[in-house]
């Protein structure tokens, strides 16, 4: 990650905010937007024996829920030290660790090191980075069958949220901020991959997509 972007993660994803995070996992399992998009990878495709490239994963709910279903192995790619500790931590507890390779960085900037996978999901990270287009291209090209994001929707209350968020941070003098890209934009550039969408959901603050290749 550039240095603007590592400190901002490192900040406002700290260890306080990680392990309750985590505590919110191991007592009520993914969230409703996490579950929902499971489910639809699930109903899309067979998981069994197939290989994930988790980005952004956090404490690695979808890493572990697939795991359930018969994931051969998986990726994680993650750009806070707290989270990549916590998916670790959880995947030992759940018997997966063997199988995950856990990187810590910026997706984009190492691009060339990680693997494709079978199936990529990007979790509630797309509204994380500045450059939507190079993100969602490279990373829609590393999924071979499947391609599952999870982004807000753009809206006025989801804007506004957006901008407290942001004169929150520049009081704390945090450099991350959160992104709101056109969901037109972001479906053109994951179509562009090659992807079909298979699957749509809109919920109040998030939006819920699967593609298929």
């Amino acid at each position: 990650m550039t240095c603007c972007k590592c400190q901002g993660v490192e900040t406002w994803f700290n260890q306080k905010f990680v392990e309750r995070e985590l505590k919110k996992y191991r007592k009520k399992g993914p969230g409703k937007p996490t579950r929902i998009l499971l489910e639809a990878i699930q109903a899309t495709t067979g998981v069994k024996g197939s290989s994930l490239l988790d980005i952004g994963g956090g404490v690695g709910a979808i890493q572990s829920e697939l795991f359930k279903s018969g994931l051969s192995h998986a990726t994680g790619v993650e750009g806070s030290s707290a989270y990549l500790a916590a998916a670790k931590k959880e995947a030992e507890r759940q018997g997966y660790l063997d199988e995950i390779n856990f990187i810590q960085g910026d997706f984009v900037e190492m691009e060339k090191e990680i693997p494709a996978a079978d199936i990529v999901t990007l979790d509630k990270v797309i509204c994380c980075y500045p450059d939507m287009q190079t993100l969602v291209g490279l990373s829609s090209e590393r999924a071979g069958k499947i391609y599952g994001v999870i982004y807000p929707v753009d809206t006025w209350w989801t804007k506004l949220g957006a901008r407290i968020q942001h004169f929150i941070f520049k009081m704390r003098d945090n450099p991350f901020r959160v992104y709101i890209h056109p969901p037109q934009t972001i479906d053109a550039f994951i179509r562009k991959s090659g992807l079909n969408r298979k699957f749509y959901r809109k919920l109040i603050l998030w939006q819920v997509a699967v593609y298929q290749r």
